[in-house]
């Protein structure tokens, strides 16, 4: 089962949000908080798989949260919810620690699925707006060719390992593409983020697909 917290201070999104994940029979909706505290305190209560945060909140808002989650011993994979078009907090969302975040306009059929990516270690991102992310996550020209410039300095299998964070795929998939065990890939993802400079693995991968884009 794929325990989910819900995050959101309208109750009639939480309440929309449950009735389409509910139709699952391997997910189940462990809690719903209404800001950011409650949020920690729920994560800390339930140890959720899975955490749906909004981000604009009163109080304690979503990016404050994230980043106090992600700070725990054994966090759960935080995913934001947003509408984008008008919320400029979704790259501030990835560095505090999410992993990726979902369109609250994402249609019923389709969100389902997306947790379940999710909670599998991968990386969700909107299809419709990656390319604008992209392009948002390395900033002005100069600081986009100091990062690019990086990834020469980066060894050929690590290299390897990026170029795969940048298709979202988990460790897992990456140790079986590059017959690699699982615990080595680990140590090649830990060493990639510190050579770029990247507080997590979504924005490496982001930075791997800006890199195919140029």
């Amino acid at each position: 089962m794929i325990r989910i917290l819900l995050v959101d201070d309208d109750p009639l999104v939480c309440a929309h949000l449950r009735t389409i994940l509910s139709t699952a029979d391997d997910v189940e909706i462990v809690d719903e908080a209404y800001d950011g505290a409650e949020a920690l305190d729920a994560v800390t209560r339930h140890r959720p798989d899975v955490v749906l945060m909004d981000l604009r909140m009163p109080g304690v808002d979503g990016i404050t949260a994230i980043r106090h989650i992600a700070a725990l011993r054994e966090p759960p994979i935080v995913v934001a919810l947003t509408t984008f078009d008008t919320d400029h907090h979704v790259l501030r969302a990835l560095d505090a620690g999410a992993a990726g975040f979902l369109l609250k306009s994402t249609p019923p059929q389709d969100l389902i699925g997306l947790v379940r990516v999710a909670a599998d270690g991968h990386t969700v991102l909107s299809d419709a707006t990656t390319r604008r992310l992209l392009n948002a996550a390395v900033g002005r020209r100069a600081s986009q060719d100091s990062k690019l410039a990086l990834i020469e300095t980066l060894t050929r299998r690590e290299r390897e390992v990026l170029d795969c964070l940048g298709e979202g795929l988990s460790n897992a998939e990456i140790a079986h593409r590059l017959h690699l065990s699982e615990a080595t890939v680990k140590g090649h993802v830990s060493r990639i983020l510190v050579k770029l400079d990247c507080p997590n693995r979504t924005r490496a991968g982001l930075l791997a697909q800006h890199a195919e884009l140029d």
